[in-house]
């Protein structure tokens, strides 16, 4: 009995460590059966959709590759753009600095000029005013003639002028008199006229400063009856007294636009400028040479009711020149 029991444990150390499972030889061979189907059946069943699915996920793949490669490309663009927007910006920055710093100097350049134009003009008045009062003198006058610069003062006096009254508003129904610029180009205007009341005066706008008798006849017929009227007056005088000299006279009439210039001026509310426009006219038809070349355009286009109704005027002595042009028009009837 040892011997058996010793041979018992000696055979259950040599069994194999694999665990066996005891199954039917039936259901072993429905087992085998089913397997082999498999093997025959499944690949024909799943190799096509599965080869098409792995070609998809391959694609698919790829394609996350490339976006990932996309997306990082992307990320270096927008840190590379992030970037150059930040040195952008700072240099906006930059830039609006400097133009602050500009537009501040540009302001105190501008009051500056201010500052100094306010000078200019308010010294310009002082001497002009001086100087008109001097012009009266008739030494002096032939003193200022005979300088160097007489024909840049001319010049000068005709785009101080032009430049006052294009800086008129068009709703201005009055000027300041007080004001430093009206009274400057008072001033010029009132030397004109007293330069032109002297025979070498005349004699010198008519040869050296016609460009003055030009602006003076554009600048009149620029402004609106009633405004500057001291200033029309005084430019109508300057004029008036070129007029005596028969080569300013031509000269004047033969400008182009004067006659309608005139009845144009006879539409002014003011007695004064009237009076003088119809000296003025009264020049013109004094003399023969000259009323020859203008007796065919006044005898057309006369206003002879708006002279019969300065005849009537409260004013007496712009009533009394309106009768005795009158009488003098009555020559254009023989002119005819």
């Amino acid at each position: 009995m040892r011997r058996h029991a010793g041979l018992a444990g000696d055979a259950q150390k040599a069994e194999p460590k694999g665990e066996f499972v005891k199954i039917r030889r039936r259901d072993l061979e429905r087992l085998t059966t089913e397997v082999m189907q498999l093997r025959d059946f499944l690949p024909k069943i799943i190799n096509g959709d599965i080869l098409g699915t792995f070609q998809k996920l391959d694609a698919v793949e790829s394609n996350m590759e490339k976006k990932e490669e996309e997306i990082e490309q992307l990320k270096m663009d927008c840190e590379h753009f992030r970037a150059r927007l930040e040195t952008a910006q700072a240099d906006c920055m930059k830039e609006k600095k400097e133009k602050l710093d500009l537009r501040q100097q540009l302001n105190e350049a501008k009051q500056q000029l201010l500052q100094q134009a306010e000078y200019c003009t308010e010294m310009g008045a002082a001497v002009c005013t001086l100087l008109w009062g001097v012009s009266s003198n008739e030494e002096a006058v032939k003193t200022i003639l005979g300088g160097t610069k007489a024909v840049k003062f001319f010049t000068i006096t005709a785009q101080t002028m032009e430049s006052f009254v294009k800086s008129l508003s068009e709703d201005m129904k009055q000027q300041d008199l007080d004001s430093d610029e009206n009274q400057f180009v008072l001033a010029l205007a009132g030397i004109v006229t007293n330069v032109a009341a002297l025979a070498c005066g005349r004699e010198f706008l008519v040869s050296s400063s016609r460009e003055l008798l030009d602006t003076m006849m554009h600048l009149l017929g620029d402004m609106k009856p009633g405004l500057c009227t001291k200033f029309k007056v005084l430019m109508l005088m300057s004029l008036y007294n070129v007029s005596i000299n028969l080569k300013g006279l031509k000269y004047i009439s033969e400008s182009p636009g004067f006659i309608p210039l005139l009845w144009w001026l006879l539409n002014d509310p003011d007695t004064e400028v009237c009076l003088h426009v119809l000296r003025l006219l009264q020049s013109v038809i004094l003399e023969p040479e000259v009323l020859a070349k203008s007796a065919s355009e006044m005898r057309d286009t006369l206003p002879f009711q708006r002279i019969i109704a300065l005849s009537k005027s409260r004013n007496a002595d712009l009533q009394a020149l309106a009768k005795e042009l009158l009488e003098d028009l009555k020559i254009l009837e023989y002119e005819a």
